[in-house]
């Protein structure tokens, strides 16, 4: 008998187009959205998207595209709230403040209720974030906004809303009251996703840290919430204490973590005078794909989005000598996470001690130039993009001839490859092989007949051109990086 899968849950999309983000741009960022949800397990069944002059602070949406959306969850569209007639001469000071500093400067942040304050660990003065809801009163008419919702697959009720923007508190809390569901930003997708695909003890660690640093401000009080903990002495409310036991096993898991990135940095000084090649690049770009096909190992290769969040390092295949390794490192995408970041620093940090950096690109991808420049600018924020690097477009057997043809002429220097033909792979090797012979040079080197045990090291770093033997030991003329025979030279010499 056939086994019945369960039933995925079921997504909704909400997407805002901001001034400057093209119709393009906006389709694609809510296309991967899409993706992002099908990995972390859940269907995507309707999109409701708006153009706006910006979010709306309480609730991203104008108040008649909630109710809309709204209507797709079964929620009442409205945030229900037991003190929205209280006022306080603070909070209105606040307020026009607020209001007088977007005045002057109208790309700055918006911040003139609880939503922009809670998220940046701020409150007006003088008020409970829960008795003022901060919801829009304009109307989607009255904001400028032009909206559109998709229609809905058939079939039961979504059960959870996506945001494709990064929500404060606030703006969680209020979305929820006013659909009935569970709400995700995009930020929280791709931190479970992390959170799911972590597989070493290293990356579990990283990810983690970044999940509890996503997790402490969103921390909510239960019902009653303000009570006074019984028994505990301090005095704490529930939701001190848990912020509390954050900051302990956030302080508990940098300091594991420091640990390992010790033990890896040594790894990392050990393989510094080796041949090292990172493959970089948007996430789902194929770069696991070219890390087998160049090095026959057995990495994961998925077609989803962050597959690989552990850093792979492998001999290239057929072996050379001196020997190249290959990094496969962790993917980007657009509004990664800072958090994520900051905790895949030392993994990142293989790409910045690489001698070549591979740009993995998908060239089927219709938005590869913008996923090119996530890659470029996180690589910027930690300094690697001084390290030489090579364009290389991937799953080019997607596309047609003039496709191609149009790929070469806009970009002479890059390669076009596909992981899947042996001859592309093969042509990429010798590229590879081709920018680290050109820097090499050839020098002599005397080994004493008392250290011949150690003339491995020299085949491992060096080329061996030729090899002769007098009264004084091993004569080998040698061609390598100059650093790689300088360090040679003084180890024997010692």
């Amino acid at each position: 008998m056939a086994k019945t899968l369960p039933e995925r849950p079921r997504a909704v999309l909400v997407g805002v187009q901001l001034p400057g983000v093209t119709d393009e741009a906006h389709a694609a960022d809510l296309a991967e959205l899409k993706r992002l949800v099908h990995t972390l397990g859940f269907d995507a069944v309707a999109t409701v998207s708006q153009r706006r002059q910006r979010l709306a602070t309480g609730t991203v949406l104008g108040s008649g595209k909630l109710k809309e959306l709204s209507a797709l969850t079964g929620g009442s569209g409205v945030i229900p709230s037991g003190a929205q007639g209280k006022t306080s001469k603070a909070r209105e000071r606040w307020e026009a403040e607020a209001e007088d500093e977007t005045s002057e400067n109208p790309d700055a942040p918006v911040a003139p209720g609880d939503a922009d304050l809670e998220g940046a660990g701020a409150e007006p003065p003088g008020e409970d974030d829960d008795a003022f809801p901060d919801t829009d009163t304009d109307t989607d008419a009255e904001s400028g906004a032009d909206a559109e919702t998709a229609a809905m697959e058939p079939g039961p009720r979504p059960t959870v809303v996506v945001v494709d923007h990064e929500l404060s508190p606030s703006q969680l809390r209020n979305l929820e009251r006013a659909t009935g569901v569970q709400v995700l930003d995009r930020a929280g997708v791709i931190v479970d996703i992390f959170h799911r695909h972590a597989r070493s003890h290293e990356a579990r660690m990283q990810v983690e840290i970044a999940r509890l640093n996503y997790l402490a401000p969103r921390l909510r009080e239960a019902p009653g919430g303000r009570e006074r903990q019984q028994g505990r002495g301090s005095g704490d409310s529930a939701i001190e204490l848990d912020r509390r036991k954050i900051r302990d096993r956030l302080a508990e898991l940098r300091e594991g973590l420091a640990a390992i990135q010790k033990d890896q940095d040594q790894r990392r000084y050990a393989r510094r005078d080796q041949l090292r090649v990172a493959l970089v690049g948007y996430t789902n770009a194929g770069k696991s794909s070219l890390m087998r096909a160049l090095t026959g190992s057995t990495v994961l290769v998925a077609d989803q989005l962050f597959a690989t969040l552990d850093t792979t390092v492998r001999a290239m295949q057929p072996e050379t000598r001196p020997r190249i390794l290959v990094s496969d490192t962790v993917g980007f995408i657009q509004k990664l996470p800072h958090d994520l970041v900051a905790s895949f620093r030392s993994t990142l940090d293989e790409a910045l001690e690489a001698s070549l950096l591979l740009y993995v690109v998908d060239a089927s991808d219709p938005t590869w130039a913008a996923q090119l420049e996530v890659t470029r600018t996180v690589l910027k924020e930690i300094g690697a993009d001084v390290v030489p690097g090579r364009l290389v477009f991937n799953k080019v057997d997607r596309l047609d001839a003039a496709a191609q043809e149009a790929l070469r002429a806009g970009h002479p220097e890059a390669l076009l490859v596909s992981a899947h033909r042996p001859d592309d792979v093969a042509g990429l090797r010798r590229e590879v092989i081709a920018f680290f012979e050109a820097s090499m040079v050839e020098a002599d080197l005397v080994i004493p007949y008392a250290r011949q045990a150690r003339i491995g090291e020299v085949y491992e770093h060096t080329t061996v051109v030729s090899q002769a033997y007098d009264e004084t030991g091993s004569r080998l003329r040698v061609r390598g990086l100059p650093g790689a025979i300088a360090r040679l030279t003084r180890s024997f010499q010692e």
